[in-house]
């Protein structure tokens, strides 16, 4: 397998691309799988306008698919309840709520409004 670090309208994809054989005959092969892809970029590519906190443990809110962030509803010092809605996001042409995991107080919040985010990007920061 070969990576290539693709860019499509300003974002970055990472892709592995299997080599595909060719037979005695000079037909192709057909792959038994598709090839893997990440979607989105990994979280030190993407450019935030405020720079990532270090964070030792708490628990770690993470982006579940890539999208934009569309409202963020809690800051750094606010206390959350589990459940409570803490940003909305931008994904497929839909906003999607994003909720605390546990009560606690935040004190991470990586991204801001109008972010790009990719899948399992750590967001914010609740202990």
């Amino acid at each position: 397998m070969k990576k290539y670090l693709i860019t499509v309208n300003e974002k970055q994809y990472e892709v592995d691309v299997e080599e595909v054989k060719t037979t005695t005959a000079g037909a192709f092969q057909t792959l038994k799988s598709a090839p893997k892809m990440k979607s989105g970029v990994s979280p030190s590519q993407i450019k935030s306008s405020k720079p990532k906190a270090a964070t030792k443990g708490g628990e770690k809110v993470t982006a579940p698919m890539p999208g934009s962030i569309f409202k963020m509803l809690v800051a750094e010092g606010d206390e959350v309840k589990k459940g409570q809605t803490i940003l909305v996001f931008e994904a497929m042409k839909m906003e999607n709520d994003l909720t605390s995991p546990v009560d606690g107080k935040v004190v991470a919040v990586n991204v801001a409004e109008g972010d790009a985010i990719a899948a399992g990007q750590e967001l914010i920061v609740i202990e």
